[in-house]
């Protein structure tokens, strides 16, 4: 008997969307993570300046809720010794640090050069490709995307369609920069140690630089070049470039 639920992808989610549409985060969570319409979901984290407000509401809502962390082995230590920090405080049951396998980094970047001239390939092999290899049992996964990030996610929904493959769950799809920082605030959480160094957005130490007051807090990513996304977001099953181009 198939572990997956029924219906197609499409279907599915149009029908937790109708379900949960003038629901709350908090609810979205509590019930969609026991809908079988959803079927088995997981958290992926970047342990980053703004995780901590979803990795907080699922460790009081549903703790059991696999995390899957990507270590691209070019994070900051800061971002490491964090990680370890929230699974701790948070209580977190089952987080699972997700890595490329090593063959296949040594065979595309045997000199960790690559992100220097295709960051793109970088990103596919460190963080692409073992993500997808790691939700290849889900039939789901939960994102922290927003729609107040880019106009390409204003049309944000708290379920989407990756493909005919996975559900894609964003329960702070409406929530502001305001509401997390109230969020945070309110619940005492503590706060990646970067953010008070100027970098509003952390990915990966080589390609991740600090931001000028006045800035947009995403342009210490893959500075001066043209990327706004590392690809892990999928349409039709495949990863997604963004560029700053059509993400404006």
């Amino acid at each position: 008997m198939s572990r997956f639920p029924e219906g197609s992808v499409a279907e599915r989610v149009a029908a937790l969307n109708a379900r949960y549409k003038h629901h709350a985060a908090t609810t979205v969570l509590e019930h969609a993570l026991k809908d079988a319409d959803l079927g088995r979901v997981a958290l992926v984290s970047s342990f980053g300046a703004e995780s901590v407000v979803l990795l907080h509401l699922v460790s009081v809502i549903a703790p059991e809720t696999p995390v899957l962390f990507v270590d691209t082995r070019m994070l900051f230590a800061e971002t490491l010794d964090y990680q370890r920090e929230l699974a701790e405080k948070l209580h977190l049951c089952d987080v699972r640090t997700i890595r490329a396998a090593q063959p296949r980094v040594a065979f595309e970047d045997p000199d960790n050069t690559l992100h220097q001239f295709n960051t793109d390939a970088c990103c596919a092999v460190r963080k692409v490709e073992p993500l997808e290899r790691a939700l290849a049992t889900f039939d789901g996964w939960i994102t922290g995307r927003k729609r107040y990030q880019a106009s390409t996610r204003q049309a944000v929904e708290f379920f989407e369609a990756e493909g005919d493959t996975r559900i894609k769950v964003n329960p702070l799809a409406h929530w502001g920069r305001d509401d997390l920082e109230e969020y945070m605030v309110e619940n005492r959480l503590p706060r990646h140690p970067l953010v008070a160094q100027g970098y509003p957005s952390i990915g990966c130490a080589p390609c991740t630089s600090k931001v000028a007051p006045g800035e947009d807090p995403r342009s210490g990513r893959w500075r001066g070049q043209d990327k706004t996304e590392c690809g892990i977001h999928f349409i039709d099953g495949k990863p997604v470039r963004i560029t700053k181009e059509n993400a404006a």
